[in-house]
């Protein structure tokens, strides 16, 4: 009998644009749900939530076994500015600020953080990105600031 491994790693994937430019509106959004969706199932990762903000992105996805978190951001980051680039969807040069933030979650949790990704329109009306991600990430001990 074969011996399998069986992972269910779940990670709530954040990145923003550089300078956390609004830039991300209405139809380059949708374009870009499509385009990040595509790359992942290329990928083999499994998008559980996606939703893009204006000048920020919530995915959460079930990281498979053999790949890092590292490999996994630099290509949907990397690889996707790249596309918007070359595929004229912006005025200037379009990037994405440097690094990303990346948060295991249980599975007793998963429920509750798809709600959140899934609310971040009416989230974002009380709170900015920034302030939130601040407050957030020195919660958790992630924030040197």
């Amino acid at each position: 009998m074969a011996i399998h491994s069986h992972v269910k790693i779940w990670i709530h994937l954040i990145w923003g644009t550089f300078h956390h430019e609004r830039i991300l509106f209405k139809e380059l959004r949708i374009k870009l749900f499509e385009h990040l969706v595509s790359r992942a199932n290329e990928m083999e990762v499994s998008i559980e939530k996606l939703n893009i903000q204006p000048e920020h992105i919530h995915c959460l996805l079930s990281l498979p076994s053999n790949k890092t978190i590292a490999d996994i951001s630099k290509i949907l980051k990397g690889e996707s500015s790249h596309w918007i680039n070359n595929s004229g969807l912006l005025e200037g040069k379009f990037r994405w600020q440097r690094g990303f933030g990346a948060f295991s979650i249980s599975i007793s949790r998963l429920d509750t953080v798809k709600r959140y990704i899934h609310n971040q329109e009416e989230h974002h009306k009380e709170k900015s990105f920034l302030d939130e991600y601040k407050e957030w990430a020195q919660r958790d001990g992630v924030w040197n600031d």
